[in-house]
């Protein structure tokens, strides 16, 4: 089963995104490159951090 994660676009839209592997170069930090199923384009794309109540 795929691990889903929650993410959210450099244009604000939040979705969720199957399999979010970690950067092995750190310097490039946490974001990747995804298709916004919002925007249809491809953007930058970082984890949500969700709190929890």
């Amino acid at each position: 089963m795929m691990e889903r994660t929650v993410v959210r676009c450099a244009d604000g839209h939040v979705f969720t995104a199957t399999s979010f592997p970690m950067q092995q170069a750190e310097r490039l930090g946490p974001g990747r490159l995804l298709r916004c199923p919002r925007c249809a384009r491809l953007r930058s794309v970082v984890p949500v951090t969700l709190l929890k109540r």
